[in-house]
């Protein structure tokens, strides 16, 4: 695995440095990625650039981020609060996921709303940091749970926000040329500051090893705020207000009736993503319980993940230029579809590794193309009242799934369980072929520039 790790480094750096950009406006056709980075020619230009700086700002707290579930497990949680942990940003997407894209629909500048809760999320991380410092260790876990409970309302801003962000920025013929750019550099800062988090923490004693770490996660919370204020995005009209929430609630149910596209997208969508998140408590639990991996070994599964997820960002847009979106995302979600299964056989960590490869390059494709998907389905004029009755179905799907997931595994151990999660993510899979997702996405040749995501 390590010769492995240079090969793979090396491959992002052709991503980053060759990859042209899409042109538009005053861009050069020809535009690298390190062009716009220190020779921006235009505002858009340094949108794409402060969009880029910011991956790396969220990529090291993401990174960090990575181990706050192990974190919780080795306090000694209970496969209860891990679970919470998982669901608890979902119950409140669920509930409030609707009101805030109507509410963001009608700022005419939502950027100022997008960094300001970017930032109050990631600082999050730097507060589980400090929490043993002020509280005894078996009462940790509740106190850390709590902070992420109060996280909970940004995070619902983030995920509707985010979306309607980078469409703005890039426009519907750089969408995938930006994200490929952006994630492709999320997903390099993530896996090194994996690589070096694994390497720290066997340095200290439990807890003060984790606790450095996610303090000084606080760097990339100061680069993420920053960059995306500097954002710069044309003043929109806002629509006037709506009478009420219950006429709101029905006019999106008109919406589902007459845009079948999206109806579609949301129905398949939202079982696939229920076998995500079925899994995501889970694989903590069975590495850390079942597996005994040590926290480098943890690493390298996560680093690992990362860094080929990155690389399929690049592979999969090509793929998207030749086959189309919806090839990719059949071939991506049927791919992923196993990675729970895979790990329900594995009892040694270095097969654990491989897996986690394998699911990060299936998973950069459906990032892609979901990411696509769902802006061609919404009207231009409405995107954040549509996402944030998307995301409503996401945080549905990720707020129960992860509460019964680890039920199931109380109940019936944790293998049946990743094999239930593998069952789940094919029936989604399953329903998109079925309901032709992405059928209505137009062909890659149509799109100015071609095609060039960790969330975030």
């Amino acid at each position: 695995m390590k010769r492995s790790q240079p090969n793979i480094v090396s491959r992002a750096a052709a991503v980053l440095h060759l990859h042209p950009a899409a042109p538009t406006g005053g861009r050069s056709p020809g535009a690298s990625l390190r062009h716009i980075v220190f020779r921006p020619a235009n505002q858009q230009e340094i949108n794409h650039r402060n969009v880029v700086i910011d991956a790396i700002g969220v990529g090291i707290t993401a990174g960090v981020g990575s181990f706050l579930s192990v974190f919780l497990v080795r306090l000694g949680a209970s496969n209860f609060q891990v679970g919470l942990l998982a669901a608890m940003p979902a119950l409140t997407g669920m509930l409030l996921s609707i009101p805030v894209g109507e509410f963001l629909s009608r700022r005419p500048n939502i950027v100022p709303w997008f960094a300001r809760s970017r930032f109050a999320v990631l600082i999050c991380y730097v507060l589980t940091g400090l929490v043993p410092f002020f509280v005894p260790q078996q009462a940790s876990p509740t106190v850390i749970i709590a902070i992420w409970a109060v996280a909970t309302l940004p995070q619902t801003l983030v995920s509707v926000a985010f979306t309607v962000v980078m469409g703005a920025v890039a426009g519907p013929g750089g969408r995938l040329n930006l994200m490929s750019h952006r994630w492709s550099v999320l997903g390099l800062t993530n896996s090194m500051t994996v690589l070096i988090v694994g390497q720290i923490l066997p340095i200290f004693d439990f807890p003060l090893n984790y606790q450095l770490v996610f303090i000084g996660s606080g760097i990339g919370a100061l680069i993420s705020v920053i960059m995306s204020s500097s954002l710069k995005l044309p003043t929109v009209a806002a629509p006037p207000p709506s009478q009420n929430m219950f006429r709101t609630l029905r006019q999106h149910g008109h919406t589902l009736r007459s845009n079948r596209a999206f109806l579609n997208f949301t129905i398949s969508q939202f079982v696939f993503r229920w076998g995500i998140a079925f899994a995501l408590p889970l694989f903590p639990i069975y590495w850390v319980r079942s597996v005994q991996a040590s926290d480098p070994a943890i690493g390298a599964i996560n680093s690992t993940q990362t860094l080929v997820m990155m690389v399929g960002y690049y592979v999969w847009s090509r793929v998207t230029q030749r086959r189309g979106a919806r090839w990719v995302l059949l071939a991506t979600t049927f791919g992923i579809s196993f990675y729970p299964l895979l790990t329900a056989m594995t009892h040694q960590v270095q097969p654990l590794i491989l897996w986690a490869g394998l699911a990060g390059f299936f998973s950069a494709g459906v990032d892609l193309v979901m990411f696509e998907i769902l802006l061609t389905a919404c009207p231009e004029d409405q995107q954040a009242a549509y996402i944030g009755l998307y995301q409503s179905t996401v945080f549905m799907a990720a707020f129960l799934a992860p509460l019964v997931s680890t039920a199931l595994s109380d109940a019936v151990g944790i293998v049946p369980a990743l094999v239930a999660a593998s069952i789940l993510r094919l029936a989604g899979f399953g329903l998109m072929g079925l309901l032709k997702v992405g059928k209505t996405v137009p062909e890659p040749s149509a799109v100015p520039g071609g095609l060039n995501r960790l969330p975030g």
